[in-house]
């Protein structure tokens, strides 16, 4: 049996080839992008802490400020809450949440203003020592650029939304050196789908961007580590390490958020709450200076074992608490960063009485299971620690560990650190999906065949007894001519319009304007979309649109029917193996 073409395993898009040449330039463009963003970063810091104009990188915590350093994080709070007041308040925030906003509920449309103040923002809040990353800045911004391109051409929503992720996972891969991660990024938290359409752009422009990135920025992994091969024991550490790692998780997505209520109780304006979360960031870096800013070097020295454990548990302290109140404050900055450190810090304090793996491996597994858990995202996580560190050795345990600590975290909290916030705007996202049953069905295979059809030179009165007489079967019928080429659908409300028009037959009821059909190649899904559209209860299928010859009618009852195997699968349950003892 030979399918018929349209039987395919991926939709053909048309317009495919023109977005994925735009994906490639959008992804050129995220390299500038982040250099820009390190760069203000590095040039912020470098103001702030050593007064000085330039943009060598150097770490906040070695400032010779003393006490005079909690003051900086307050002016570079009191900056952005301006900004956000009188420039755009969408620079608020970590900047994925944002993101999913624009592409589920704005039309992945974003402003040039964003494109603008959310990399200078952050560069000020980081700069003055917030305690976040640039990842959360550059995929605001990527997005950003992605969407003012798209926003140029005449594209669909679907696809303004697939060049604003390009332009996001390029600014990741920009930043972190991580392509297949920042594609795995999309897939787990951006896209909400996975077809060719919308995967293939952003793998172009992840590509483009990683091979772009040594032109402006370092080649290599951030972090490069090769870890000793594990013990078989190791799979109960692993069990461990990610009922650690999700616990925290947890524990760390309901402080920020209890944090963030406590802020929309003060009695002044969210201008000022930067300012307020910036005096805690203060007096935290403070006693702890390493907790300030983005903390590259202090993640690198974490991986490498180079901490005491009295030493990274007063840092994990520090930079929990200081990231979950500004980051409650509604500032500018990126979780990604924060949570490697807090991550790699739980994994040096649980090193001793692991077994099965040395103190570097359970650093990157719980870094990694710790972001899997917040984020809701374990693929994105494994293969960005692999990215980041290049140790296929770590490959197993970070399978195990951040699994397990994504099943902790998705079974005590209903929604991840980066749907809350959208959830609390009253709009739920629902981060499951898997193949459509109307996606998988044709016209063809769901519609009634051989139906029904009143011929266009019946006269209209001899139509009202035939088919809405007495014996009347259906609500509609389709009208064809004498080839049986469909000129319309009609139904009792017509013909009574027709009867006070005054027409003679049904085939004067039709003009020049073809009618609205169904084709047997179309998905059910393309069919109910048009259905809905323009309120209809039925619509005649027709063999090809230029002879328009009837072959069946796809009703609203038809297109529920593939519900009834779904729930057969879901929902019915069955022993189909029988083993008992033999009877004599």
């Amino acid at each position: 049996m030979t399918l018929p073409e349209h039987a395919r395993d991926f939709a053909r898009s048309p317009g495919l080839p023109r977005v994925i040449a735009l994906a490639a330039v959008i992804g050129l463009c995220g390299v500038p992008a982040a250099w820009l963003l390190l760069n203000l970063i590095q040039g912020f810091t470098n103001l702030f802490f050593y007064q000085t104009l330039s943009f060598a990188p150097r770490s906040p915590a070695h400032h010779t400020l003393g006490v005079a350093v909690i003051a900086l994080p307050v002016i570079g709070g009191l900056i952005v809450g301006a900004m956000a007041r009188f420039g755009s308040d969408k620079i608020r925030g970590h900047g994925i949440p944002e993101a999913i906003e624009a592409i589920l509920f704005g039309k992945s449309r974003m402003s040039p203003r964003v494109a603008v103040l959310k990399p200078l923002s952050s560069g000020i809040v980081i700069g003055s020592g917030g305690p976040f990353g640039a990842e959360g800045p550059i995929i605001m911004t990527g997005g950003a650029i992605g969407s003012l391109i798209a926003q140029h051409f005449h594209l669909s929503a679907a696809e303004r939304k697939t060049l604003l992720v390009a332009g996001a996972t390029a600014g990741m891969t920009a930043v972190f050196g991580t392509p297949v991660a920042a594609v795995l990024l999309a897939v787990e938290l951006l896209l909400f789908e996975w077809r060719p359409r919308s995967l293939l752009p952003v793998i172009v422009a992840c590509a483009v961007a990683g091979f772009a990135r040594p032109l402006l920025l370092d080649a290599g992994p951030l972090f490069p580590m090769a870890t000793p091969a594990v013990a078989p024991i190791a799979v109960l550490s692993c069990l461990i390490a990610g009922v650690c790692a999700g616990l925290l998780s947890a524990g760390m997505s309901r402080a920020l958020y209890a944090i963030e209520d406590a802020f929309h109780k003060l009695p002044v304006h969210w201008m000022w709450w930067p300012a307020i979360g910036g005096l805690a960031v203060g007096i935290g870096g403070y006693f702890e200076p390493r907790a300030l800013g983005v903390g590259y070097d202090v993640i690198a020295d974490l991986l490498a074992g180079h901490f005491t454990l009295h030493a990274a548990l007063a840092l994990l302290l520090v930079k929990a608490l200081i990231w979950a109140i500004a980051l409650g404050s509604c500032t500018s900055g990126g979780v990604l960063a924060p949570l490697l450190m807090i991550g790699a810090g739980l994994g040096t304090l649980l090193a001793p009485v692991l077994p099965g793996g040395d103190i570097t491996l359970w650093a990157l597994v719980c870094m990694a299971a710790t972001l899997a858990g917040v984020l809701g995202a374990p693929l994105t996580a494994i293969v960005f620690a692999l990215g980041l560190t290049h140790d296929v050795n770590a490959l197993l345990p970070l399978l195990l560990t951040c699994g397990v600590s994504y099943g902790v975290t998705i079974w005590i909290m209903p929604r991840s650190i980066m749907t809350e916030k959208i959830a609390r705007r009253g709009r739920h996202i629902h981060r499951e999906y898997g193949v459509d049953p109307l996606e998988r069905l044709h016209v063809g295979e769901l519609m009634t065949r051989e139906p029904e059809a009143l011929d266009a030179n019946l006269p209209i009165d001899d139509a009202a007894q035939k088919a809405f007489g007495p014996a009347q079967r259906h609500r509609a019928y389709p009208v064809v001519d004498a080839s049986r080429a469909v000129l319309g659908m009609v139904d009792r409300q017509a013909l009574t319009q027709a009867k006070v028009r005054g027409l003679r037959t049904l085939g004067e009821l039709y003009g020049v304007n073809p009618p609205l059909v169904a084709l047997p190649s179309e998905t059910a899904r393309i069919v109910s979309a048009r259905l809905a559209a323009h309120h209809l209860e039925r619509l005649p299928v027709v063999s090809d649109a230029v002879s328009r010859r009837l072959v069946g009618i796809i009703s609203r009852s038809d297109l529920v029917k593939p519900a009834e195997h779904w729930r057969a699968e879901e929902e019915v349950r069955e022993r189909m193996l029988h083993i008992g003892r033999r009877r004599r």
